[in-house]
């Protein structure tokens, strides 16, 4: 980073949402670089400690990662994620029908279910 044409060394200076948003990113760059033909993308609650700008922001990256993968019969992206402001976010893509919730019964037993996505 550069202020006052001086560069600052960056280290120790990202807050942990920044770590995390550029873990995706670079995360998310690699999958498309090497990955063109591979069928999974998962995120395991790719939210934690970003602020509400970026998981917009990430929000609409996947958008535009299933629009590209459309068309490849193998595609699935998998998101593991208690933020369901991120789901509401994702539900907007035309690329998103259903979303499974896991949760426990009376018994504690876990149920899955299969429900659409614009019922967040």
């Amino acid at each position: 980073m550069v202020r006052d044409n001086i560069a600052l060394d960056m280290r120790g200076r990202c807050s942990a949402g920044q770590k995390v948003l550029a873990c995706i990113v670079i995360r998310l760059a690699l999958a498309e670089t090497f990955g063109t033909q591979c069928g999974v993308l998962a995120l395991d609650e790719p939210t934690t400690n970003l602020d509400s700008d970026n998981v917009r922001g990430l929000a609409v990256a996947l958008g535009h990662i299933l629009e590209q993968r459309r068309h490849q019969q193998n595609f699935q992206l998998v998101i593991i994620t208690h933020d369901e402001e991120f789901m509401q976010l994702l539900g907007k893509s035309e690329f998103t029908d259903w979303y499974y919730l896991i949760r426990k019964d009376d018994a504690s037993h876990s149920r899955i279910e299969r429900r659409p996505i614009g019922l967040i």
